[in-house]
């Protein structure tokens, strides 16, 4: 993980310099990101291979491996630039469907709802976007990142496009239910099972876990959840919210229900994922067979799913 000093450099550079130019600086960024990748190039590759669903030879591998370094350079090009972008371009640079289903549920005195996200394009345009164009307000669970002082400054960096952020851990539920209490829009990038706690799934044709706490938290209050994904479409950002999940009660056991409903949001995600795959940045293992092709020790909580 790069210094805070680094990312404060690419942001005055992703402010000043302009837009065509740096998102050629951006794939070129990329390209030399994907040819020192290593174990993450491995995971890129095996993810498109997935979301594809077939092999890919070894030019078209090492092709769409550096299309997605490109995109995950322009994400924080992105990123950094959002402070700076003023409101009318912050619009004219935003497509979408499904934003009426959030401004149903969010405001106040209404319930709030979850956006669960994969790791797809870039959410945080769409997140300033709602936060200033359609007067919603937003709040996000983080990673915690390392060292502290990069959390910090990208915290500070979403705080400043309006959105409120907590980061995961314990204190996350709790800071989800009284964000859905003051009608927020609770955005859960949910496609990886960071604390290794989550519930089993199938997602793209193997087992795995993804967290469950979108599906807890939407059974135990009543708010809906929608999938979501914001990418890049024609050199513009597109933000795509399915319509509400069906997240009643069934009768038995709330875990089942839980399952249920997280294999639903899984599902989703496949279809939203496969619209824009090489813009899909998760660069970590995700799945058992993933450890074992790095050679590296399966976690206890994916052991079974073997």
């Amino acid at each position: 993980m790069a210094g805070v000093g680094a990312y404060r450099a690419g942001a005055r550079v992703a402010r000043h310099v302009p837009g065509p130019l740096a998102n050629a600086g951006a794939s070129a960024i990329g390209l030399g990101a994907a040819l020192t990748a290593g174990d993450k190039g491995r995971i890129v590759g095996r993810n498109l291979e997935r979301v594809l669903g077939r092999p890919l030879s070894p030019w078209e591998r090492r092709r769409k491996v550096a299309e997605t370094f490109s995109w995950y350079a322009r994400y924080y090009l992105e990123s950094f630039r959002l402070p700076t972008v003023d409101l009318d371009e912050l619009d004219q640079g935003f497509s979408f469907e499904g934003v009426g289903e959030i401004e149903a549920h969010c405001g106040p005195g209404k319930s709030g709802a979850i956006l669960a996200l994969p790791h797809l394009g870039t959410w945080e345009w769409a997140a300033f976007w709602l936060a200033r164009i359609a007067d919603v307000r937003v709040t996000a669970i983080v990673e915690p990142i390392q060292p502290p002082e990069v959390f910090d400054w990208f915290l500070e960096l979403r705080q400043s496009l309006g959105m409120e952020l907590h980061p995961l851990g314990p204190d996350a539920g709790k800071q989800i239910v009284r964000a859905l209490g003051r009608g927020h829009l609770v955005c859960l990038l949910c496609d990886r099972d960071l604390q290794g706690n989550g519930v089993p799934v199938d997602f793209f044709g193997e087992r795995t876990t993804l967290p469950a706490g979108p599906a807890t938290i939407a059974l135990r209050t009543g708010v809906p959840v929608m999938p979501a994904a914001v990418f890049w479409r024609d050199q513009a950002r597109h933000g795509l919210c399915r319509p509400p999940l069906q997240i009643e009660r069934s009768g038995g056991r709330l875990r089942d229900d839980i399952v249920r409903l997280t294999q639903m949001i899984a599902t989703e995600f496949e279809g939203l994922i496969a619209q824009a795959p090489e813009q899909w940045h998760l660069l970590n293992p995700n799945w058992p067979s993933d450890y074992l092709a790095l050679d590296r020790p399966v976690p206890e909580h994916l052991v079974d799913l073997q």
